[in-house]
């Protein structure tokens, strides 16, 4: 998880996510529109994540 990616996360989190698919695009992007902070915590979730 690269610095860039995370400062990513904070500013607009559905951008720092796009690389990971469509999937996780899209709930990031429904979870910021319901709140920024729930759309922060699922992005920097799916970059922690490995997979």
């Amino acid at each position: 998880m690269s610095f860039f990616r995370v400062l990513l996360a904070i500013i607009f989190p559905p951008l720092s996510v796009i690389g990971r698919g469509c999937g996780s695009f899209l709930i990031v992007l429904l979870l910021t529109f319901c709140g920024w902070v729930p759309g922060v915590i699922a992005a920097l979730v799916i970059l922690n994540n490995p997979n």
